[in-house]
């Protein structure tokens, strides 16, 4: 039986699934429907969807990136670097615009791969041009971040991020970390508003 989070517990992975080896971080959002006025609907008008993307910044025991910030590609997974050097952590790719049901991006860990110096991977979430398009948070709703057993397609844990964003344009929906009992998962939901990815890893570690 999966376990909801609420925000700042932990669970310990390893213990909840005995020999666990691989995991599937699931995250998904719904756009809130907006509304476009009356011209909008008189022409058709639909609002720009908003392109969510999900990323993993792998950190070291110093709660540091591993690399040096201009490094971005040695140290986060995303949709325009699909696997860490070691691929043990591979992107599923980009959803455009989050529609449908489940996961809307999966990023897939394979836990004995990790290389020995990650600590933690924090698994965060921005919005895509969110200045230029003016989007935000606050524009969507159900957003969740799902731990699951990849090998026996169990879920773990979930935790539903329900708190108030607006405005915002990034978040840190949980971590991955290393422990002296196994692996556990820490449900976070911080939030900040930046503009780039660059500005989001730099914000969140």
């Amino acid at each position: 039986m999966s376990i909801n989070l609420s925000k700042g517990q932990k669970i310990n992975l390893s213990k909840e699934q005995a020999g666990l080896s691989q995991v599937m971080v699931g995250l998904g959002w719904d756009e809130v429907q907006q509304n476009t006025g009356f011209l909008g609907a008189l022409f058709g008008a639909k609002p720009q969807d908003i392109d969510c993307d999900a990323f993993a910044i792998m950190l070291g025991y110093d709660g540091k990136l591993l690399h040096h910030p201009n490094d971005i590609k040695e140290c986060t997974v995303f949709f325009n670097n699909l696997s860490d050097p070691a691929h043990s952590i591979v992107h599923q790719g980009d959803n455009l615009t989050g529609a449908g049901e489940g996961d809307d991006e999966q990023i897939f860990v394979d836990l004995n791969r990790v290389p020995s110096d990650v600590h933690s991977i924090v698994f965060a979430v921005n919005i895509y041009e969110a200045f230029k398009r003016n989007q935000h948070f606050g524009m969507l709703q159900n957003a969740f971040i799902r731990v699951v057993d990849a090998k026996s397609g169990r879920e773990l844990c979930k935790f539903n991020l329900n708190e108030n964003y607006n405005n915002d344009t990034a978040l840190i929906a949980g971590a991955i970390s290393r422990t002296d009992s196994g692996w556990e998962f820490t449900a976070d939901g911080s939030h900040a508003r930046v503009q780039s990815l660059v500005d989001v890893v730099a914000a969140f570690s």
